[in-house]
Parts: C-alpha cells; structure tokens; sequence
C-alpha cells in the first residue's frame, strides 16, 4: 500500500512541468493543494513544498504525504520541483492556444482544478504563461504562485484514473518489447553469421567521397517553395537514389549524418526541407508568427513535396551537368522520422484512414501526444490527390506517426519493403500505438521491425546544441547516447536500401537479428525482427511491468 500511493504522488506533481512542454506578475499565488477522492480531503501548503524544494527539509503536513515515498522518489520528487524550463512566455503562450495545447489542458484541467472544483482550464493557462516570464524561468512552484486563485484542488480519482491508462500502456509495451527480444534471440540462432571481423563494417563510411549542392525548388502548381540538399557520390556508373523526410520541427541538417553515410556507400541522397513543419515553423509558433504546430495541409503537401523533388531530380539527371547520369531513377528508396515517417508511409501507399482517424479522435484522453497532431488531418476534404508514388521501391520509417491516421487494411494496402524503426522509450509515438502494433498490419512479404528498447522519439536526430535549437530538449528527453542510436541507424539503413534499393545481394545478410545484436550494446540494446502477429502482439497484455532486458551480444547473423 505504501508503494502504491507513492506511485501517484510524484506523478501528480508531474502534470505541471508535463505541461509546459507543450504579462505582468500574479496578484494573487495559490497557498493550499487540496487533494480529494471522493468524499475524503487531505491539504498541504504550497509554502511546504517550497521549503522542501529549497532547504530538503520535510514539513509536519507534508510529512503525511512523504511517508507513503521512498528515497528515490523523494529525491526524484525534489528534482521535479526544482527543474525549469527557458522557454519564453510568447512560446508558451503561443502554444497553449493551438489546439494541441488547449486539448492537453482540457485534460489537465480535469485534474488540476479550481478552489470551487471548476476545470483548472484558463487558471493553468494563465499561470504557465505567467511562470514562464519569471526571472527563475518556468517551474512548477513558480506556477503555483501564480495561479490566479488561492487554492487548487487535484482530483485524485481522475488523476488515478490517467495513471492507471498509463501503466497499463506501459505494462503493454514492456511486453511487447520482451517478446521482441526473444523472437529476435530465436531468429539470431536459426540464421547464418555475420562477422564483423571479416564482413565489411556498415557502421563505418564507405569507400567514397562526395560532393553536396543545395537546390532551390519552387512547385508553382502549389505555390510552394523549398530546399533540398543533394549529396553526389563520386561514382562512375548512376547511383540509387535516397530520399530523406525530416519531422515536425527538424530540418535538412537533422540526418546530415545519415546522408553522408548513405552517399558514402554510393547512393545519391535528397534531403528536402518542408516549409510547413520544420523548424523554421516551429520558431515561427514560438515567436508568435504563426498560430499552429503544423496546418492539415502538410499531410497532403509533404509527400508531395518528394514526388516533386523526385520530377525536378528526373528532369535534371538529364539536362544539369553535375546529375547527368549519376541518378538511377528506376532505384528510390525513402527514409522519413516521425512526420517523415507517415510521409514515407504514404509514398508507399498507404492512405488516409479518416473513418479509423474520426474514431480514434473521438475521446480526448489520449496518451498518445503523436494523436494531437494525426486529428488534425480530420480538417481536411476528403477528396484528397493520390500520394503513392510508384518510383519509390523501399522505405524506413523511423518512430513513424500513422497508428490512426491509417488502419489496418491501409498498412496491408503497401506492397514494397518495408522497415520500421521503433523507440521503447518513445513517449511522442509510443512504439506500442504508432510501431509494434501497425506493424502486424504489414503483409508485404519483406518486412522489419527494428526496435531500441530504450530509445525515444530523438534518439536518431541529430539534435543542435545550445542556442540553435527552437526548443530546448534535456538530455533525459533525447535519451541515452544518440550517437549509438545514429550509429545503428547508419548500419541498417544501408544494407536496407543496398539489398532493396540498390539490388545487391552481399547486404542481405545483414538484415537479421544476428547482425543486429552484434551492434547492440547494454545502453541502448537494438532487436530485429521479421515476422509478429496481432494474436502474439494480444498475449502480451496483463503481464506484469518488467526491466527491459538487455540482449547478449553473438557473433550470429540470420539469412532472411
């Protein structure tokens, strides 16, 4: 019982700074935090959360809480209280008013609520952008001081209820990720080796040099224009060609370095910036140049964006001297993260679901914080232009968004290879929702599901440092060790596209689990597999929450 009441406690302190992920001073500041289930009450002063923060010392009232907490959870509950965040009182502002922002404050609200027991709605909304213009920056304490009323009363009941959504998600992905971690010990036995002292090193560039150009596109059909990136291998017969998507809020450098692996290994490599969700439009948000994380359009003007680039490189490989014959455009393959990965999703021909979309958007309790951005699509017309594109012959999809934005018959509908790339950790598109479960949906007989049991949702983007980033991510939020995430990503991607892009047989081998755990390391362990089942997928739930396991490296690799 001690541990479970524990368990909710520093959850409930998290909703606050939860939320700020996503004017002048307060005359009044919150003093009391009513905690009720039911019938039952119990208060403690905002003034003993402050000491706690500050000194470590444990108030006579907050001590009725803090005996239900262990070590850890005390230290981590002082940590909570004592992070802060930078971000402005325009970003925040500006983002609490789009409609991703107002729904995780409608839910938010229904716990965190006013004296009166009215949703906490516009007081969090006042209070966070009130927070955020303090000169300590955005912290919780700093939002309860100015919270407009002076008490706040969180509901218990409600909050136990997103808690229990919660570990349920969590319980199910945990054995999702077990049970991908033993079929791919089973499939690394029954393959044939790979060696990494005697096989070529996919981790490492390849043997060639190349030279990169930055083009200027403009679609007038559409009125849009942007740039694209082209790296060049210095080969002498044409090259396969690669398409990289960024996501929301990336830009052409967020897999530079995955583009100089692929042109390294000989593939001619596109990068495409989308003017409509890329980091520019999201700086935009934040200074307050524009109202929304990414207008309905980008799902249409996304994947054509690339059939675009994919006609002007077709025009160009035979009249612009520095492409004339180094383009093969019978061999694209296209790789996309997050956003890039629906749109690589919808070049190979899956469709909008907007019947499964409607449905899914129908509640506003979504854990799922890649929903808030699916939904949107709901506002566009239904009669929307074809976005497959036959040219494309292979794809990865890496943390894709499209659980609901595309059902079951949609995935099946793809009949190219396919990879998807999934983070264990993701808490954007949780793997379970947005990776594992669409997976099963795949009937293309050349399938994969590569999974990094405790990668996140930016594990593979080279993240900017300082500065330069529109919103700064902690290391907590990118995850550990990025670079061994861009290192497997590196690896995967080019015996991928070389097997399936590319044609050459001397890269299959490397797309099996053997190869894969080969790669693994204990910080950031990686899984391969070819093959799961919704049923497999459904016996997993109602196992208990376990440690994700960490697979031994072999020196074992499987033939697919």
């Amino acid at each position: 019982m001690r541990r479970a009441l524990g368990l909710w406690i520093i959850p409930i302190a998290s909703l606050m700074p939860i939320a700020s992920l996503i004017m002048p001073s307060s005359a009044t500041a919150a003093t009391r935090i009513t905690v009720s289930y039911g019938l039952l009450e119990r208060s403690i002063s905002v003034s003993s959360l402050t000491t706690y923060a500050q000194e470590g010392t444990i108030t006579d009232d907050f001590s009725l809480y803090t005996r239900y907490l262990d070590e850890a959870q005390l230290l981590q509950l002082r940590q909570l209280l004592r992070a802060k965040s930078n971000l402005s009182p325009v970003a925040v502002s500006q983002f609490l008013y789009t409609q991703q922002g107002e729904v995780l404050l409608n839910r938010l609200g229904d716990v965190i609520r006013t004296e009166s027991n009215l949703p906490g709605f516009y007081s969090l909304r006042s209070a966070l952008i009130l927070a955020a213009g303090q000169p300590d920056g955005l912290t919780v304490l700093n939002v309860l001081e100015q919270f407009p009323i002076d008490g706040i009363r969180v509901d218990l009941s409600r909050a136990l209820g997103i808690l229990g959504d919660l570990e349920a998600l969590v319980r199910q992905t945990q054995g999702a990720i077990s049970l991908i971690q033993q079929q791919s010990a089973l499939e690394a036995q029954s393959g044939t080796p790979v060696s990494l002292l005697t096989s070529p090193d996919l981790r490492l560039p390849g043997t060639l040099t190349w030279d990169t150009y930055t083009l200027n596109l403009r679609d007038r059909q559409r009125g849009r224009s942007f740039l694209a990136d082209v790296y060049v291998p210095e080969s002498q017969v044409s090259a396969p060609l690669i398409i990289i998507s960024h996501g929301l809020g990336s830009d052409r450098s967020s897999f530079a370095y995955l583009a100089q692996q692929l042109a390294s290994y000989g593939f001619f490599v596109a990068v495409p910036e989308h003017p409509g969700s890329n980091a520019d439009q999201l700086q935009a948000l934040i200074s307050g140049r524009a109202n929304q994380v990414a207008e309905p359009e980008e799902f249409i003007n996304r994947p054509l964006d690339i059939k675009f680039l994919l006609d002007v490189l077709e025009r160009r490989s035979k009249t612009d001297a520095r492409f004339a014959g180094r383009i093969d455009m019978q061999r694209v393959g296209v790789i996309g993260q997050s956003f890039g990965g629906y749109t690589a999703l919808a070049l190979a021909g899956a469709k909008i679901n907007f019947e499964q979309l409607a449905k899914d958007c129908a509640p506003n309790d979504t854990l799922n914080l890649s929903l808030l951005l699916q939904c949107r699509a709901l506002e566009l017309t239904r009669s929307i232009p074809d976005l497959q594109d036959d040219r494309v012959k292979a794809i990865i999809a890496v943390n894709p968004i499209g659980g609901s934005l595309m059902g079951e018959k949609d995935f099946a509908a793809i009949q190219i290879p396919v990879m998807m790339v999934s983070g264990g950790a993701d808490t954007v598109a949780p793997a379970l929702m947005e990776q594992i479960r669409p997976f099963t949906w795949l009937q293309t007989p050349d399938k994969y599901l590569v999974l990094m049991a405790r990668g996140t949702h930016f594990s593979t983007i080279d993240v900017p440092n300082g500065d330069s980033q529109a919103v700064p991510l902690p290391p907590n939020i990118i995850g550990p060790d990025p670079s061994l995430a861009h290192t497997y990503l590196q690896a995967i991607s080019v015996a991928f596209f070389g097997t399936y892009v590319a044609g050459e047989p001397s890269y299959r081998p490397y797309l099996g689990a053997g190869y894969v755990e080969t790669l693994s390391r204990p910080v950031l362990p990686i899984s391969l597999i070819q093959s799961l089942t919704s049923a497999q997928l459904a016996g997993v739930r109602g196992r208990p929450v376990e440690p994700i396991a960490s697979p031994e490296a072999t020196q074992t690799g499987r033939q697919p």
